[in-house]
């Protein structure tokens, strides 16, 4: 690549780009400054060390998988909401590996709170509506959604279920099926130890 014109935007995006072929956990900033043809000292004119590009590419990777969650599921509401959210999180990993690693990448307070994810929680609460769950049971709805979307994309990614049938797809529509239950039928608050 050429040199000129090097920015936190371009190194931001060919960091991303890199972590989708190498692993994001592989990121390094030699890597990038290779990637750029640049010296590692180029690199840090633009940001402050590694952690700061690594959450610059998990501000990216937040906005992208928002974007895309958003306009998946506009005009959706229940289940056709639940499926459109689940499957734009499958498809993302699928797509841009490292990238969606990065989006868990720790932040600090300041940056969570200015990044995409109060909109990812937002979307996945628009779904909860559709549920009626009530609002003082959506924090756990919220962290069994997320649960359920990253186990089992983390463990589809790493290929566990490549050696069984039936396929993952099969597995996946069930657990989405299994998804729209026990949000039909959330226990109530009274029901909780």
């Amino acid at each position: 690549m050429v040199r000129a014109g090097l920015t936190v935007e371009r190194l931001v995006e060919g960091g991303a780009e890199l972590a989708d072929e190498i692993g994001f956990e592989q990121l390094t900033g030699a890597a990038l400054a290779r990637k750029f043809d640049v010296r590692l000292a180029s690199l840090y004119s633009h940001v402050r060390n590694l952690d700061d590009l690594k959450s610059q590419i998990a501000l990216l990777a937040l906005r992208q998988l928002a974007d895309a969650t958003s306009h998946a599921m506009a005009g959706r509401a229940g289940k056709e909401a639940l499926y459109a959210l689940a499957n734009t999180h499958r498809d993302y990993a699928r797509r841009h590996p490292g990238r969606f690693v990065a989006a868990r990448h720790p932040l600090s307070s300041e940056l969570a709170a200015a990044s995409a994810g109060p909109q990812l929680t937002q979307l996945i609460r628009a779904v909860l509506h559709g549920y009626a769950v009530p609002e003082a049971e959506q924090v756990h709805a919220i962290r069994f959604l997320g649960g359920f979307f990253m186990g089992y994309i983390t463990l589809e990614s790493a290929s566990a279920f490549a050696h069984s049938t039936p396929d993952a797809d099969i597995s996946w529509l069930r657990s989405l099926d299994a998804l729209d239950t026990a949000l039909t039928h959330w226990p109530s608050t009274s029901a909780t130890h």
